[in-house]
């Protein structure tokens, strides 16, 4: 017995309209273009379609024999009431839930639930993922409201997006506001370091290092970028530029704490200038020390009470450093990949890393530094940040690698956006 599929069904009645794509009502099609539609199917103005029409044949009725159902190819299922009994052609009506054979052709009249389905699938609700969609960036999701991945930048309350600056064209490394100005600086490795206003978000200048920016802090006037084998310094009030030399590979980390300027660098070495009183000196900033114990790269540095310098590295530890003599008093192992971030916050130090943790150490009755609490993140984490809200709540903001940027109200880490 000859079943009509929808194809077919479509090149007997004239209809130019393709089938709906499956996968597109399952929010998965990933075609563009696809040779489906991308819409649901309306209601056929063709009257075999209509369920609630009267069908006459010309032709006496005759007595149709049962036979075995088959399912067509490369189509949905349908459905369709199993004929077990031969059924008798009525002269004035046929039913369209049924398979009927009349003269010598066979038709396949079938009530559209696939249509009803469809509506379904499509008004059901899609549980969306916690990660932007990468296609939505570019706007190039053809899934609409069914994709799963999220199509907005932020979700929350309390913060809302302000601007966006895209004048670099790879990796943003760092960003600084210098105190009373005015601009933002941002670096990059594609090797600039540009000037935005803050009042329009508008570029107003850059300057071309001709070498991947790593890092960038700022302190007074002053305008540090980390570089390959050294740190570039700029006053942006006089517009002196001044090159450090000293450090073995790339600067990762800077600094500035107790007049002192401090670089980690890729050798696993932290390299120290102090600001020059003298104002004849070659240069304002003088090399007195080469601070050495970490046997890979330092990642990260921060500054806390008491004069202390805190340094992370790829090799997994974080060690403890005395400002006044320069010297590590301590080494500190609770990470199991490389330490990717430090904050201090009063008396505590956040420490995040690569194995998807954020550690908060407090200071004992010994003196020395202990993990009170780990939190765990479902990917690494790249950075920490830490300020207060407008009810004066601490914030943690943590920069994930499925990017995002997660906060947390301290001290329970309990989440309360993402972005």
């Amino acid at each position: 017995m000859a079943i009509i599929t929808t194809t077919r069904r479509i090149e007997r009645f004239g209809r130019t309209t393709p089938p709906t794509c499956k996968y597109w009502l399952a929010g998965r099609c990933n075609r563009n273009p696809c040779r489906f539609s991308h819409s649901l199917p309306t209601s056929p103005s063709n009257v075999y379609f209509n369920p609630n029409t009267t069908y006459h044949h010309s032709k006496k009725p005759t007595i149709c024999s049962p036979k075995p159902l088959q399912k067509p190819a490369n189509h949905a299922p349908k459905a369709v009431v199993s004929i077990e009994k031969p059924i008798k052609c009525e002269s004035e009506a046929m039913c369209v839930e049924k398979l009927i054979e009349c003269g010598p052709k066979a038709m396949s009249v079938e009530k559209a639930a696939d249509v009803e389905d469809a509506a379904t699938v499509a008004i059901a609700p899609v549980e969306k993922s916690r990660s932007i969609c990468k296609y939505w960036m570019t706007d190039n999701c053809v899934h609409g409201d069914l994709c799963p991945n999220l199509h907005l930048w932020f979700y929350g309350e309390g913060f809302s997006p302000l601007a966006k600056l895209h004048e670099h064209n790879k990796v943003v490394t760092g960003i600084a506001l210098p105190t009373g100005s005015d601009k933002l600086y941002s670096g990059s490795i594609d090797g600039t370091v540009r000037a935005w206003d803050c009042n329009t978000g508008r570029c107003v200048n850059f300057i071309n290092l001709d070498s991947e920016v790593t890092s960038l802090i700022s302190e007074g006037p002053w305008v540090f970028a980390g570089l390959k084998n050294s740190v570039r310094a700029r006053n942006i009030q006089t517009g002196v530029d001044v090159t450090l030399d000293g450090p073995k590979g790339q600067v990762l980390s800077l600094n500035f704490g107790n007049d002192i300027l401090l670089a980690g660098a890729e050798d696993g070495v932290i390299y120290a200038w102090r600001c020059s009183s003298d104002p004849k000196a070659e240069s304002p900033f003088e090399l007195v020390a080469t601070l050495s114990g970490h046997t890979k790269p330092v990642v990260c540095l921060a500054i806390g009470c008491y004069k202390m310098l805190y340094s992370g590295s790829m090799d997994h530890s974080i060690k403890v450093w005395d400002l006044d003599t320069l010297e590590c008093t301590m080494t500190l192992n609770g990470h199991t990949d490389t330490v990717t971030f430090l904050i201090c916050w009063e008396d505590y130090l956040l420490s995040s890393s690569s194995d998807c943790t954020v550690n908060v150490w407090v200071c004992t009755e010994e003196g020395t530094l202990k993990v009170a609490y780990t939190h765990t993140e479902e990917n690494g984490v790249l950075g920490l940040y830490g300020m207060t809200d407008a009810d004066a709540k601490p914030i943690l903001f943590c920069s994930c690698k499925d990017n995002s940027v997660r906060m947390y109200e301290l001290p329970t880490t309990n989440p309360l956006e993402r972005t």
